[in-house]
């Protein structure tokens, strides 16, 4: 299957964000200073890397801009409602996507460009993995149809790559052949799904 329809691809943009906010909405304030299974990270750390660029980030790119450093060094939990401001933002950075206009041509990084489709299609696997993370550390469950999952797999597969490169997934993690295909993008971008069980 092909990935290239805005149509298509935005209702996996909507699923993941939806997902995204009901899990950041679990996480207890008492459980940010503990430790997961992501090197270095802890919870806050990997919830402030979550919420900068699968909601502020995704509405930049959007929109042709760069995120400014006020954005880019702040600690979103530090704000008690943190989930709330959390999912309004996804809620605008979803609403600048529903354009299939803002799906073409490229995102300009200053130093690279990057096709849209391709940025908006990345972000949406970061939503999908790091909610994953985030409900993994916090003892909740990370749910997506098999549709969108099947897509975050393809996300995974295509710049799995480039995001070893940088250090951004881990070697994948052997599952059988029948397991099903959320774990399948899970494994392929470096994580055990059974931490998620």
């Amino acid at each position: 299957m092909t990935y290239d329809d805005p149509k298509q691809l935005h209702p996996y943009m909507t699923e993941c964000a939806a997902e995204a906010a009901r899990v950041a909405r679990g996480v207890p304030a008492d459980r940010l200073g503990d430790p997961t299974h992501c090197p270095d990270w802890d919870v806050r750390a990997l919830v402030n890397h979550w919420v900068l660029y699968t909601s502020h980030g995704l509405e930049h790119r959007a929109l042709r801009k760069n995120l400014p450093e006020e954005l880019t060094a702040r600690d979103f939990t530090a704000d008690p409602d943190w989930p709330a401001a959390y999912a309004t933002q996804l809620d605008r950075a979803v609403a600048a996507w529903a354009d299939p206009a803002v799906w073409e041509g490229d995102v300009d990084f200053g130093t690279a460009k990057m096709p849209a489709l391709d940025i908006a299609s990345m972000v949406i696997k970061e939503m999908a993995v790091h909610g994953w993370d985030v409900a993994t550390a916090t003892g909740q469950k990370f749910h997506v149809s098999d549709d969108t999952a099947a897509f975050v797999l393809h996300v995974v597969d295509k710049h799995g790559d480039v995001y070893r490169q940088y250090d951004g997934f881990a070697a994948p993690v052997p599952v059988p052949d029948d397991a099903p295909v959320f774990d399948r993008a899970l494994a392929s971008s470096g994580r055990d799904p059974k931490l998620g069980q």
